[in-house]
């Protein structure tokens, strides 16, 4: 209807100067016309110009007052012609915010007199207010102070008013030809594809979205981390077990069983299955001695070590774990130096914040040979975490339970201006390595980060909850761009 009315008026005028004003006098919806106007402008049927008005409309208060009155002709006409009224009395009488406002207003108007008994000053006020927001409703002009009073009280806010002038276009008709968008099988057995008139393809326009999944940030990285220990020469670790027993998770790693790491405050121990079931007898008979009275030049933990506490199954703390299994087997068989690392997740009882979860993923590496040194560490370290765009690495010493020498690494962050804590590494201690059987000259040195930081670093996410987890917004996964780490 809109169109027919558009193109039948253009016949016979030269212009619609307004299509608000069109729309009013023909009955139609504007956003109807404005639709059509597009349209046909589109195709070159007409030219189309903008239009743009601005007006003043009244806010929600400003209707309220419209209706009922201004809060200070409000105030006013609930004080006694004669006479006065208490202020407590008063306010009784009026909606809280009206009687707040017009206190302010009609004490500025110099209306009322204020005190502990509020009385008129005056004996006949005008609304202008009121006068002001209907006139304003009506359509009608009133002035700029009067306006920027208004506008200062947040009765009225501006408004745009947006609308076309139309003219006939280069291919103006007064009804649409209806144009062919396809060539069909039909068209050619009539023969009639030689009077259709096709559509004009747009070849700026662009394609519907093609849809496919998408890989998450930490799956971008974490392969980006791979390929780098892959050009390194390392081999990846089966790391498909979550669930894990104390003695692999702690105890292979002489770890005591009375350290905080082992309480259930930081660690989710299992309730079904509550312990494991099987574990090789004459390496935890190993162990169990040197946690108890040392050997291999150390004197242990000299305690009760508890083969209860070891059976018990937990969500795996580290990946540390499954190295741990990973050694044990190499040094079942014939010494050959080896490469491995991990990357997967674990779990710790934390409390959650913008920095730390429950559950995220841990990066490994280790190296095992014979005669290693800390000096063979560095030199790792610098090798792997320069190939991560990190060149500026500082080493401070720490201690770990399972590693000595231990350090932990920093890199000058160059965002920050400052030296931030990227990971942990160490030497694998001798009463860790020689009860699982190897030669005494075998040396392991290895390190160790969490994925989630190099992450939030390289997207810019502050808040760890928005990059993993149930909170995770998807378009940030469709959204996020193609990992780049500093390759050299």
């Amino acid at each position: 209807m809109a169109e027919d009315a558009i193109l039948g008026y253009l016949a016979t005028h030269e212009e619609i100067p307004d299509s608000g004003q069109f729309a009013s006098q023909h009955g139609l919806q504007h956003n109807d016309v404005v639709n059509v106007i597009k349209s046909l402008h589109g195709f070159r049927y007409i030219d189309a110009q903008d239009i743009k008005r601005e007006s003043w409309v009244l806010t929600d208060e400003g209707k309220k007052y419209a209706a009922e009155g201004s809060p200070e002709v409000q105030l006013f006409l609930a004080i006694p012609p004669e006479g006065s009224i208490s202020k407590d009395e008063l306010q009784k009488k009026l909606d809280p915010s009206v009687f707040k406002i017009g206190c302010s207003q009609a004490g500025k108007n110099k209306w009322v007199d204020m005190g502990k008994q509020v009385s008129r000053k005056v004996q006949h006020v005008e609304d202008k207010v009121k006068d002001l927001l209907i006139r304003i409703q009506d359509g009608q002009v009133i002035g700029k102070d009067d306006i920027n009073s208004l506008k200062a009280r947040k009765l009225i806010v501006a408004q745009t008013w947006k609308g076309y002038s139309v003219r006939k276009g280069p291919n103006y008709a007064p009804r649409r030809k209806k144009v062919a968008t396809d060539l069909t099988r039909e068209n050619l057995q009539r023969g009639d594809w030689k009077e259709l008139e096709f559509k004009e393809y747009n070849f700026n326009a662009k394609g519907p979205p093609a849809e496919a999944g998408h890989l998450h940030p930490l799956l971008k990285v974490k392969q980006q981390l791979k390929n780098i220990f892959l050009q390194m020469g390392f081999e990846e670790m089966p790391t498909n077990n979550f669930v894990e027993s104390s003695f692999w998770n702690f105890d292979a790693l002489f770890q005591p069983q009375q350290h905080p790491a082992r309480d259930s405050h930081d660690t989710f121990f299992m309730e079904a299955p509550s312990t494991t079931r099987e574990l090789p007898e004459d390496y935890v008979q190993l162990v169990k001695r040197v946690h108890e009275s040392g050997g291999y030049g150390s004197r242990g933990y000299m305690y009760d070590w508890k083969r209860e506490e070891a059976n018990k199954n937990l969500l795996r703390t580290h990946t540390t774990a499954v190295s741990t299994r990973m050694l044990y087997a190499l040094a079942k068989q014939p010494f050959a130096p080896k490469r491995y690392f991990s990357i997967d997740r674990v779990f710790r009882n934390e409390s959650v914040d913008r920095t730390h979860l429950a559950e995220f993923h841990q990066i490994e590496g280790l190296v095992c040979d014979r005669g290693l040194t800390l000096g063979d560490l560095i030199g790792v370290l610098n090798d792997f975490f320069s190939r991560l765009g990190m060149s500026k690495l500082r080493f401070k010493p720490a201690y770990n339970p399972y590693t000595e020498p231990s350090m932990e690494i920093f890199s000058y962050h160059e965002g920050l201006k400052k030296w931030v804590e990227i990971g942990n590494s160490g030497m694998f201690r001798p009463e860790m390595l020689l009860p699982m059987g190897f030669p005494e000259d075998v040396r392991v040195i290895a390190w160790g980060l969490s994925l989630e930081r190099p992450t939030m670093i390289l997207y810019g996410v502050d808040n760890i909850r928005d990059l993993f987890g149930h909170k995770v917004d998807l378009s940030l996964i469709k959204r996020n761009p193609i990992c780049r780490l500093g390759i050299n």
